[in-house]
């Protein structure tokens, strides 16, 4: 059932700006919308109604990031229609608001991931950060890339499959092969794990296993390349009291 999961996706990225219904992407792909959406969740993990939230929550933290639009153009841009209700709905989700996610700190400290889109903090960005909730507990766990590949992996603890704001946990992990890893401070409940890459040779990774893990878990994050199917991902490492008089700017972030 991939083609028709990756021609329904194709159609939710082209259209995004525009009201789509679950019936539409049904019929474009020729089957029933309760096979559509149990074969899409299936597949992706979320709805195609989660999907295309994440689609435009996407856009709108690039144009937020990368261009000087006004926050009431961008909301029309990605396919809302009230201000007050993508405001409420942006802030619930990613915990800061539109105009506090154009402070340079966000920018400096993003991990995003999507087709033609890639950002992740060096090591000296993120120096000592802890996640945004600290816990007594730790997750352990095993990061595998694939042959022949190494580089720093960012691996994080995150309330949704499809994140949005930044993780509860992480660690930083130089990794070559199979390395283990610990995350420190991780708190009571469960926790969707998301790990990002670009090692030193080859092409951006992720890692996203479908369990849901909690404290004391352990958990196998086997890397893989980025696939056309695979939701984008923009959260920032900055909380809400690092953001300082610089929230405004615009940040101009480098695309790949």
């Amino acid at each position: 059932m991939k083609p028709v999961i990756r021609k329904a996706i194709a159609a939710i990225r082209a259209r995004y700006a525009e009201p789509i219904a679950l019936t539409e992407l049904a019929s474009e792909v020729f089957i029933s919308p309760f096979h559509f959406s149990r074969v899409f969740s299936k597949e992706t993990g979320v709805t195609p109604g989660r999907y295309l939230t994440a689609v435009r929550l996407f856009e709108a933290k690039r144009l937020l990031l990368t261009t000087s639009m006004t926050v009431s153009d961008i909301v029309c841009g990605v396919g809302y229609s009230s201000v007050g209700t993508f405001t409420s709905r942006f802030t619930k989700a990613v915990g800061l608001t539109p105009t506090q996610y154009r402070s340079p700190e966000v920018a400096k400290l993003l991990l995003a991931v999507a087709p033609g889109f890639f950002a992740l903090p060096s090591l000296e960005d993120v120096g000592p950060q802890v996640g945004l909730v600290s816990g007594p507990d730790s997750v352990s766990g095993r990061i595998t890339l694939p042959e022949g590949m190494r580089g720093n992996v960012l691996v994080g603890l995150f309330a949704d499959a499809i994140p949005q704001s930044g993780p509860v946990a992480f660690r930083y992990v130089a990794a070559s092969g199979a390395s283990s890893f610990t995350i420190p401070g991780v708190p009571a409940g469960s926790w969707h794990v998301v790990a990002l890459a670009r090692p030193v040779t080859g092409e951006i990774l992720i890692g996203a296993p479908r369990e849901v893990v909690g404290a004391g878990d352990y958990v196998d994050v086997r890397m893989r390349e980025l696939d056309p199917t695979d939701p984008p991902i923009a959260v920032t490492l900055a909380r809400r009291d690092m953001l300082g008089a610089g929230t405004g700017r615009t940040h101009r972030l480098r695309a790949v």
